[in-house]
């Protein structure tokens, strides 16, 4: 009988995937990871953890498997909430739901699984795993979940073979609306939860907060550029190569204070991000004012009026030879080679039609159509239809 340990969230989830994963036979053991426990940065009177593993035990007594706790917490600091701080300072914007999964869930979790004695880690993720031969091996797929609403393969997108052979998701091919329907007839706890927000495992956390305890306030200016600005207007230079080419249009655009009028102040660049529209408490535009660049090296933060404003858009981004992650190995390119893929650049947004060029200096993703908010520390993920094969770090 195969052992599987199933990381028991405490949510409706992870809990009707623990129930099939018994229905299919498997011997199956419910493991709680907790992986904070500073309450000074959770919001007031939630202590979401404790709640949670209660919901997690009670899952599990009801399903007649055995739990328990083990706390990640020091794991969590080390690689993921001291990472965030680092990529902040240096004004990117990072994506910790990814990063947990590859270092967290898929790694120091699946270890302590394994040394359970356990086949495989499963969790309550909506994608779907295949496995296909080729040349004689075996080799895994990440696939979409059948909910289209709730498809989460990107948050997976920086997994290996090694940890997708380990790995089941036992609901991938349910939609939502069913997982609470088995949930509310097996009269789970879980049933009727709302779905978990905020940074995953720690709740909901106010991130500015958070932030500010290690990265110091420094007041700086806010400018606004006008979309009319020549910038947008400039003469492409020519170019030798296609390598160069992809290299200017990858760069985001140089601004300066002079060339727009300052509208506010901020308390630190580094807590901002591209794209974001809230908590810049400047009034009196006409449309709402969009931030187009961060400069962490000056504390400047420039702003565009409206979503549609050009300095949000770009076609063409880069990810650092260092940074490019190929689930399937085996459709790595070679430099000089291309891919037309189905890329996104966030969770949620629809597939966009890309196509992948890989050279020397790195792999530049060229989307069709111009994308809103590409955003540095970003993950981008590439797809062939509904199988995710790679992802990198927007650079």
């Amino acid at each position: 009988m195969k052992r599987v340990v199933v990381g028991l969230s405490g949510g409706v989830d992870s809990s009707v995937a623990a129930y099939l994963l018994k229905e299919q036979g498997y011997e199956v053991i419910g493991l709680f990871m907790k992986n904070w426990h500073d309450d000074s940065v959770t919001i007031s009177n939630e202590c979401p953890w404790l709640e949670d593993s209660n919901d997690a035990l009670l899952v599990a007594e009801k399903l007649g498997i055995p739990f328990q706790t083990v706390d990640l917490s020091e794991q969590y600091k080390d690689r993921i909430v001291d990472y965030m701080f680092k990529e902040y300072e240096n004004g990117r914007t990072p994506n910790p739901d990814v990063l947990c999964n590859r270092e967290i869930k898929f790694d120091v979790f699946m270890k302590i699984a394994l040394s359970l004695g356990a086949d495989f880690v499963a969790t309550g993720h909506y994608c779907r795993k295949g496995t296909i031969q080729k040349e004689g091996k075996e080799i895994y797929q990440l696939l979409a979940g059948i909910d289209g609403n709730k498809d989460q393969s990107y948050f997976l997108c920086q997994l290996s073979q090694e940890q997708l052979a380990k790995a089941l998701f036992p609901i991938g091919e349910l939609t939502k609306p069913q997982v609470r329907e088995i949930a509310a007839q097996l009269d789970l706890i879980t049933a009727e939860k709302k779905d978990s927000q905020g940074l995953c495992f720690i709740g909901k956390v106010r991130l500015p907060e958070f932030l500010q305890q290690q990265l110091q306030p420094k007041e700086g200016i806010i400018i606004e550029i006008d979309k009319n600005d020549s910038i947008y207007s400039q003469l492409k230079p020519t170019f030798d190569s296609l390598e160069e080419q992809l290299q200017f249009d990858a760069q985001p655009l140089t601004y300066l204070p002079t060339m727009g009028k300052i509208v506010g102040k901020h308390q630190g660049a580094h807590y901002y991000t591209i794209g974001q529209r809230k908590g810049l408490n400047v009034g009196g535009t006409k449309e709402p004012l969009f931030i187009i660049h961060t400069d962490v090296k000056t504390n400047t933060i420039y702003t565009g009026q409206g979503h549609d404003h050009p300095g949000l858009y770009r076609t063409t981004l880069k990810v650092n030879p260092d940074e490019i992650h190929w689930i399937r190995e085996d459709l790595r390119l070679n430099n000089g080679e291309s891919m037309k893929v189905l890329a996104r650049i966030r969770y949620r947004q629809a597939l966009q039609k890309a196509t992948l060029h890989q050279f020397e200096s790195g792999l530049y993703v060229v989307f069709d159509e111009p994308q809103s908010a590409i955003t540095e520390g970003q993950f981008v993920a590439w797809n062939i239809d509904v199988e995710l094969v790679g992802s990198g770090v927007i650079s």
